[in-house]
This record gives C-alpha cells, structure tokens and sequence, in this order.
C-alpha cells in the first residue's frame, strides 16, 4: 500500500545563506529567477533551488542508512557514489537494472526509493519531489497567498559580506615549516586577496515544500527520519564551514506518519545480508 504525503511550511535563516548563481570578478552573487508580478513587470528574485535542498536531504539519508547498514569500507564506488551523490550514467558489464531486480532493490533500500540514483546502467527515478525556496519578500506574496503589506523589498532581502584571503607567511608559526629561504615581500603581496559574496541575511525566511508521491510505509518512515535529523542540523547552502547556512525547519506532513515510524530500520536489520548484496550489485 502506497500514499501520498506533503510537507508544506517554512525555513528561517539563523545564520545568513549562501546559494552560488553568478559570479562577477571578485563576487559571488545568489541565484535568481524572473518572477512576473501581478501588473505584469518582472523582477529578479533570489532564492534556493530546490536541487540545493535535496542534495543535503541525500547526504542526510545517507548517513542514515549507513549507520543502519554498517557499510563503512564495504561498498564499491559506484555504489557510494549513488547512495551519496546521486551516481552516474554509465556503460555496465552486466544487464542493466530493470524488472523485478529494481523493483527489489528500490523496496529494499530506502535511500534509492526516495530520492532515486543514476546507477545499475539506468536512471533509476525516486518518489521525492522538492519545492524551490522562495524568500518571504513583497514580491513573491502574490505566489504565496501572503499580503505584501509590512512585507521587504527583494531589493533589501540580500548583503554582501566581505572576506580577506590571509597571507600565512606574516604569521607566527610559518617559517617554522619550511625548509629553504623564507618568500620575498613581492610573494608574499601576491597571496594576498579580497573577495565578497551575496548571501540572505540571518532571519530571512522562505516557503518551501516537499512530496514523496505514491510512496511505500518504509520510505515513508524514511524520509521522516531524514527530515527530523535536518530538522536537528539545520544546514542549507553553501559556504557551510565559514558559519553559513543555519536554519530553523517548521515543515509540516498533511498526515499523520505514526503508522510509518521506525518501519525501515525494522526491515533493514532484518535483511541486511540481503540489502548488502544488493548495494554491492549497483556497478
């Protein structure tokens, strides 16, 4: 028995975002889309895509079901490479997955079922769909049933921040590590840079959704596992390692996922041997 759940609501920055579009020179601006207002005009809008957002929700699932799993330093590459990063399609020695064999294997293993890989000589499709983030400005209200009354302008929705490449070898420290003569002054003045990037201030705050379309009760309890550990870690965007991309989650399912709850990890250990082998199989 298969349904149909969808997570609506929204995502506050805590810390500003950072989403690479275009780059000018030095600076990196967010990525951004024509939105057509109600008059007619059309305007730039920053926002998340939604491919961003289901990147981290993969890695999320991942790390999941690894812990479940036990697979550190057992899986080819192909197979970490599906299970982590979607995969690639490439030519395989064998018959590509189809059938039975991936009906199996999307049953089996949940982070397949849900956001689906490119693996086994064929894309293999997931039952996730992820909504873009839009910010919460003036000029999206109209797409968001919102009042654009007391609402900002996108034009005051973004920042640039500033940063210094530092130059190591005026430190304390760095000559200790070499072992010839220390850089000359003209080296060392061209290590130096600045550059700035464009990010959405801390207290932004986006709508967004997400569908798992005609899912099973194993994906389902899944991706509420998924979405419960992002919920906890909170990341978004790029830039993560320099305090980028803290998010508050408030997104909540149309139903009620008690039924699904602990259901995958149930099936997993009870099978592992068998899930083992089908990993290994995706080459």
């Amino acid at each position: 028995m298969t349904c149909t759940v969808t997570w609506r609501g929204s995502m506050t920055a805590i810390s500003s975002i950072a989403h690479t579009g275009e780059s000018r020179a030095t600076i990196t601006l967010l990525r951004r889309e024509l939105v057509v207002q109600p008059d007619g005009a059309v305007t730039d809008v920053p926002l998340v895509s939604g491919n961003s957002l289901r990147g981290r929700l993969r890695r999320i699932g991942e790390g999941l079901l690894r812990d479940a799993l036990g697979y550190e330093g057992k899986l080819p590459l192909a197979a970490a490479h599906a299970l982590r990063g979607g995969g690639a399609l490439a030519k395989t020695a064998g018959e590509p997955l189809s059938g039975a064999r991936l009906t199996h294997l999307r049953e089996l293993i949940p982070q397949i079922g849900v956001f689906g890989c490119a693996a086994g000589g064929r894309i293999i499709d997931g039952c996730l769909q992820v909504g873009k983030l839009l910010p919460v400005v003036a000029e999206t209200a109209h797409l968001l049933g919102k009042d654009p009354e007391g609402l900002g302008r996108v034009f005051d929705a973004t920042q640039l921040e500033t940063y210094r490449r530092a130059d190591d070898s005026l430190r304390a420290g760095f000559a200790g590590m070499l072992g010839g003569e220390p850089a000359e002054e003209s080296d060392r003045a061209a290590q130096l840079m600045q550059f700035r990037v464009e990010t959405f201030p801390a207290g932004t705050v986006f709508d967004s959704w997400l569908r798992l379309e005609r899912a099973s009760p194993v994906e389902v309890g899944f991706f509420a596992d998924v979405l419960a550990e992002f919920a906890q870690t909170g990341r978004l965007g790029g830039r993560l390692a320099a305090g980028h991309g803290l998010v508050r989650v408030d997104l909540k399912p149309d139903m009620d996922l008690a039924v699904a709850a602990g259901t995958w990890r149930k099936q997993l250990v009870g099978r592992r041997a068998e899930a083992m082998e089908a990993l290994r199989g995706l080459t």
